[in-house]
């Protein structure tokens, strides 16, 4: 593939781009209608920053809460071994954002990445002119890892994910996608499915580190708010937590619940803060009686719901809930991290759609820390069944806790890759 390919790709990438700049205000100004927060710092988005940084800058992004959350271990450890520097944290989502602003406060700097133009991606790296740069999981931004090249900033992906469905996708971008891949300075993947697949697509430099998400430790402050959760839900009650659900599943599990008509006490963790008004709703319109984390009060025991409206609690309600579900698995969203479930200790079922965590599902699986449904009677069936047993519950939490701790050290590959990237 010839340079001159390449730059007419990326200016055919470039030129769509610019086709659909006006439609970037009124997807900002439809997405605020939900949630208000994405009209804010706007102008980052274009690469425009009031922050100033004194120190040399270690930058790092992260798209939104999952992949912030997946940074902890990572950030704790380049804080304490590179006390010199300053970490400025970019986000896509003002969810991601504000997990980190929950998780850091002020220990590192927070902004918007922009998006991927070439005049904001230049304004970006020469306003905090970062000394390394690292992507998480599928970020592959073809402005941006160009103008890293030119800047001469190392970029790396870490933690790097490909799927089949997304290899397929960059396949058919390939004068994009390959140059791209090998301008990066380093990717380390997350397994070696993963890493076969982004070879295919051409990538060198390649290393397998597992998965992040298994480095990181359940907050002491989240396990004790979680007995605190588990005080005001019933002590002696069964509880049942189905976490971060996407629309479309709330339906399906609420009327299942309500067929089935279990003692235990359902607790829904809605995927998306904004729908947490629209999931009440659904929980009415069935009649079920509901209460909502955020009164902060002792739940009746004739509650058959609670709404958990809050954000940034996950791992407490894994710590008050008996066993879990997690959401964005029933229908093909291709599910969310079941790790943290299963640090805490916490049993997890698991529908039909994980291709967003497929190695880490498919071997909780067969450890025995997770059990797979196939819809949303099956679900609650087998949650009942599962509540009454105890010692199949102990079981699965014993092979939770075995299989995340026989899984860790992906932060202490990154850190190496890093350091040799990386002046002191």
């Amino acid at each position: 593939m010839t340079l001159t390919n390449n730059k007419a790709a990326r200016l055919l990438y470039t030129l769509v781009l610019c086709l659909l700049f006006p439609f970037i205000f009124i997807k900002l100004l439809w997405r605020a209608r939900l949630q208000p927060e994405y009209l804010q710092h706007v102008a980052e988005r274009f690469g425009f920053y009031k922050p100033r940084c004194e120190q040399p800058v270690i930058w790092l992004h992260a798209v939104s809460v999952g992949e912030t959350r997946a940074t902890v271990s990572l950030v704790e450890k380049l804080l304490k071994q590179y006390p010199q520097h300053q970490i400025v944290l970019t986000h896509t989502t003002p969810t991601g954002r504000a997990t980190s602003e929950q998780l850091y406060g002020n220990q590192v700097i927070r902004v918007y990445l922009p998006y991927d133009y070439p005049f904001a991606v230049k304004r970006f790296l020469r306003h905090f002119q970062p000394e390394l740069g690292m992507l998480m999981e599928t970020e592959i931004w073809f402005n941006l890892i160009h103008a890293c090249q030119c800047e001469h900033v190392p970029l790396l992906l870490l933690n790097a994910r490909m799927s089949e469905k997304s290899a397929r996708g960059y396949a058919r971008f390939a004068a994009l996608t390959r140059p791209a891949l090998q301008a990066l300075s380093g990717i380390a993947a997350q397994t070696e499915d993963d890493a076969q697949r982004l070879r295919a697509l051409g990538a060198h430099d390649l290393v397998v580190m597992g998965n992040l998400k298994f480095d990181i430790a359940p907050p002491r402050v989240m396990l004790e708010l979680g007995k605190v959760l588990r005080e005001r839900f019933g002590a002696t009650r069964k509880v049942f937590l189905a976490a971060s659900t996407r629309e479309g599943e709330e339906v399906l599990l609420l009327d299942a619940w309500r067929a089935a008509a279990p003692d235990a006490l359902l607790v829904l963790v809605p995927r998306h803060p904004q729908r947490f008004n629209e999931v009440a709703a659904l929980i009415e319109q069935r009649h079920l009686r509901m209460a909502r984390r955020s009164a902060s009060e002792p739940v009746d025991k004739e509650v058959q719901v609670v709404l958990g409206d809050s954000m940034g609690e996950m791992f407490a309600y894994y710590a008050a809930a008996e066993a879990t579900f997690i959401g964005g698995s029933l229908l093909p969203f291709g599910g969310q991290n079941l790790i943290e479930a299963l640090a805490v200790g916490t049993p997890v079922l698991i529908g039909p759609h994980t291709f967003n965590f497929a190695d880490a599902t498919r071997l909780a699986v067969a450890q025995g820390a997770a059990r797979r449904v196939q819809d949303a009677d099956e679900l609650v069936k087998v949650a009942q069944e599962l509540l009454q047993d105890e010692a199949a519950l102990a079981a699965m939490k014993a092979h939770g806790l075995d299989f995340v701790a026989t899984h860790q050290g992906a932060t202490d590959k990154a850190i190496d890759l890093i350091g040799r990237h990386l002046s002191v």
